[in-house]
């Protein structure tokens, strides 16, 4: 008789176990399917914030550059932004990607 409980409360815990498990994967609002995303996800935008760590780095180091001197502050507005002063006209010459030649 004894037998026979332990193995019926065995069979419970384990079907129990199974059920949770079969929950926790499929049903649950935090189920498989839902991690794997989540996980796909951080990793693009962990790819991201590579990016635009550079682009901080690359942005930082033309600000130390430009805010030094006046000379190269205006040399930066005239080619970031193609400023000019009013009685002069400006040509920009670039290359097939579109950017200008001289950098």
């Amino acid at each position: 008789m004894l037998n026979r409980l332990l193995h019926y409360l065995r069979n419970f815990y384990v079907a129990s176990g199974l059920g949770l498990l079969a929950w926790m994967t499929f049903f649950d609002a935090n189920d498989l399917p839902m991690q794997i995303r989540n996980w796909w996800k951080l990793r693009e935008l962990e790819g991201e914030a590579t990016f635009y760590q550079t682009q901080i780095q690359k942005v930082q180091t033309e600000r130390r550059e430009v805010l030094g001197n006046d000379r190269l502050r205006e040399k930066y507005a005239r080619e970031k932004y193609l400023m000019k002063k009013p009685t002069e006209d400006i040509f920009v010459i670039v290359d097939e990607k579109n950017e200008p030649i001289e950098k």
